[in-house]
């Protein structure tokens, strides 16, 4: 897409286009001179904030802007590359010699014909193609992926998809597209696709919004790694969507409940977007809510959820029968990460195999037997207690009240309690050094303390740690995390290595 860089000159209208500098990829947004140094210059705003100097001004001229105060430079335009258009690329990846290209070729196994459609703007002057597999006047593409091009503007995807009916699937990441002036006016190029992918293309939600008229039947959108930091209500567009990832997003959680309502929407991730907690306005403790009225799937990996009552209100979903809050800071009263695992457990009843549940459920009605009854028991519960336990009344019907003899009373986290003897080595045959740490202990200071004894930076350790029960390797790879969020044992053993 764009000039081939072997022709002399720039595009006729090089403002907004995207070009590639040195690996990296930029928008142009200024074109001319830059005084007092003589000749011409681009402005570009670069995708990696990082890669710039300046705002785009220059001896205080402002000659650009950029959302980042050190995202722009001023190159020569013989540094810029505008990319290759789509046959160009298709001969360099594929080794096609032009000669062949009116003929049926082979490309992994599989004969294909060349299909010729008339030049289209964004392929600057050549002919754009696309593989027809047996009828060259109807392409079968199915599979489209544009990730990381030149392209500039949705206009130009528009161009691509209108070439190929059959099109269901479409990779866009780590572009900068320029939004359209007329959504609803590419609705037919996009008529057949239900997967897009436009993850890391610095969108907010409502600028995805503005676009969703162009996809009426999509039904798997993924946009991780955006700008999306507050999620709108998607009125009349995304309705036939039944996949969501908005991962690696700093989103608002209330926000969340925003799209809730859409009514074919399965499998939702929420993986890494700083959740600290999920709530149901319109469900009482215990009773089911009318949103999310299709979810199966709900993943909200690697997130701050603490308290495991917001594990449990996910069972208030309907529909759910797969949930996954691996990677949180789970605690219990207690203080023990597996106390807490296994109270989610037991709230999530309907998300797991009966044979993996059972031993979970009679653990925790024996927990908080003794609070039952103090609560109530049998004849008339607290409120606060079914609020906290929406699921216990009906575990003691399934498995009938426990005896008092078996209540587990819920020891305090005594420091002693606490200490963990762990062996570390610095090779996996190395003389072990024995210590005993406290499992609230923050990896950064058992680094430190590594640093004292073998006199290597804290900064070059790195640590894993071997489970005696399972023997297999874990990374511990966050400094501000404790021993006790790794479900590390007392005995386990430290493997410790450095740059």
């Amino acid at each position: 897409m764009g000039v081939d860089q072997t022709e002399p000159g720039l595009p006729a209208d090089p403002v907004g286009r995207r070009v590639s500098c040195d690996g990296e990829r930029a928008t142009v947004r200024y074109v001319g001179p830059v005084p007092p140094t003589p000749g011409l210059w681009l402005g570009v705003e670069w995708d990696n904030p990082e890669r710039g100097k300046h705002d785009g001004s220059h001896e205080g001229v402002q000659y650009f802007t950029c959302r980042n105060p050190k995202g722009g430079s001023f190159v020569r335009p013989a540094k810029a590359s505008f990319g290759v258009d789509f046959l160009t690329a298709l001969q360099q990846v594929y080794q096609i010699k032009e000669e062949v290209l009116s003929e049926e070729i082979a490309i992994s196994s599989k004969k294909l014909k060349w299909a010729f459609k008339d030049c289209c703007r964004y392929a600057a002057r050549r002919t754009v193609c696309v593989l027809a597999p047996n009828e060259p006047s109807r392409p079968d593409v199915e599979w489209l992926g544009l990730s990381g091009t030149l392209l500039s503007c949705w206009e130009d995807v528009a161009a691509i998809a209108q070439q190929l009916d059959q099109l269901d699937s479409l990779q866009l990441s780590d572009n900068r597209l320029r939004l359209p002036s007329d959504p609803s006016a590419h609705c037919q190029a996009f008529c057949n696709l239900k997967v897009l992918a436009l993850n890391r293309c610095d969108l907010t939600w409502p600028q995805i919004l503005e676009c969703a008229p162009m996809w009426p039947q999509l039904e798997d959108l993924c946009v991780e790694e955006n700008n999306i930091t507050e999620l709108q209500r998607p009125d009349g567009v995304l309705q036939s969507l039944k996949s969501l990832n908005v991962s690696c997003n700093p989103l608002e959680q209330r926000s969340v409940l925003s799209i809730a309502a859409l009514p074919r929407l399965e499998q939702l991730k929420l993986i890494k977007i700083g959740l600290s907690d999920i709530r149901f306005d319109d469900a009482a403790p215990g009773s089911q809510t009318a949103l999310f009225p299709a979810l199966k799937n709900l993943n909200l990996d690697d997130n701050n959820i603490s308290e495991w009552a917001c594990g449990g209100r996910a069972g208030q979903v309907p529909s759910l029968v797969q949930f996954s809050c691996s990677g949180n800071p789970l605690v219990s009263s207690d203080g023990n990460p597996k106390t807490a695992t296994q109270i989610l457990i037991a709230k999530l009843g309907q998300l797991l195999r009966p044979e993996d549940r059972r031993g979970a459920e009679l653990d925790y009605i024996k927990m908080f037997g003794e609070e039952w009854l103090e609560a109530g028991g049998a004849s008339q519960l607290s409120t606060q207690f079914t609020s906290q336990h929406p699921r216990y009344q009906s575990l003691i019907n399934k498995y009938g009240a426990p005896e008092e003899g078996e209540f587990k009373k819920q020891e305090p986290f005594a420091l002693k309690n606490q200490l963990l003897t762990l062996c570390f080595r610095t090779t996996p045959t190395g003389k072990p050094i024995e210590k005993k740490l406290p499992a609230s202990m923050v990896v950064q200071k058992v680094k430190g303390l590594l640093y004292r004894l073998l006199k290597v930076p804290a900064a070059d350790l790195k640590l894993t740690y071997t489970c005696n029960k399972v023997g297999t390797e874990f990374e511990i790879d966050g400094d501000l995390k404790t021993l006790q969020f790794y479900s590390i044992e007392d005995g386990d053993q430290v493997l410790v290595r450095w740059s």
